[in-house]
């Protein structure tokens, strides 16, 4: 098979994989989200490093997207301010903690950690803190890394912890170990990885799950419209002037 379709197939796979297997889970988290909307809370989301911190922007200000999303954008985990940096920092036990507190996680609070490999300083000290202070944590991450990572690993967390083994609820993106999967002749490494595909499909998954429940509880789901169709800003318009003030990055 050529490139195209050994990622089709892979990619294919994988998201049929979640369909099958993560229907409950995430309908657990679902009503544990409604909940919190239900109670005006926040659902805070935090992608501890690497490309993983693009799970915070796709669940904020996205058109489809739930309004009370209160992302955790720190930049020091950002590739944008450096892709050793965000990979050191990542792997600094400690460095998160004051973070959360920061922005206010606590009691009866929700905080979506997402990382693919759920083993880094990062992810366990949120998943750990958050828990400490009360918040429930939904744990979006692949056991295949976790699994097969040598307990000494300097990637790991000191603990030797897994976010799947903390996490209240534990969302499997069922992203491959190695997470690229094309095998081209001649190259020796893999291409082409899944695993931003795979957290991307299990939080919108979440989202839209979240929208229904929220409607079987007769509430109407504050989500954003687009600003780019015809009335978007309108729409939008409300929620952004209640939040404003209330969510650092909007």
């Amino acid at each position: 098979m050529d490139g195209i379709t050994q990622y089709h197939v892979a990619v294919t796979a994988m998201l049929q994989k979640i369909a099958d297997t993560q229907r409950e889970p995430i309908g657990r988290a679902a009503r544990r989200m409604a909940d919190a909307i239900e109670e005006e809370r926040y659902i805070y989301v935090i992608g501890t490093g690497g490309h993983s911190y693009i799970a915070c922007e796709e669940m904020f200000w996205r058109a489809g997207g739930l309004v009370p999303i209160y992302p955790i954008l720190d930049p020091g985990l950002s590739l944008s301010h450096g892709a050793w940096r965000s990979n050191l920092i990542e792997r600094t036990p400690g460095y998160v903690i004051p973070i959360l507190r920061y922005h206010g996680l606590g009691e009866g609070d929700i905080l979506i950690v997402c990382n693919a490999y759920g083993i880094n300083a990062a992810t366990i000290d949120a998943a750990t803190e958050a828990k400490r202070l009360g918040a429930t944590v939904i744990g979006v991450t692949s056991t295949e890394f976790a699994a097969r990572v040598p307990p000494d690993h300097p990637s790991r967390h000191p603990s030797r912890r897994n976010l799947h083994e903390i996490a209240d609820i534990f969302l499997n993106t069922c992203m491959p170990y190695g997470d690229a999967v094309v095998e081209v002749p001649g190259c020796p490494q893999k291409v082409a990885p899944t695993s931003s595909l795979g957290t991307a499909f299990v939080l919108n998954c979440l989202v839209a799950t979240t929208v229904e429940e929220l409607v079987r509880r007769g509430i109407t789901p504050p989500v954003w419209m687009s600003a780019n169709l015809p009335g978007g800003d309108e729409a939008n318009r409300q929620h952004f002037d209640k939040h404003l003030r209330r969510v650092k990055f909007l």
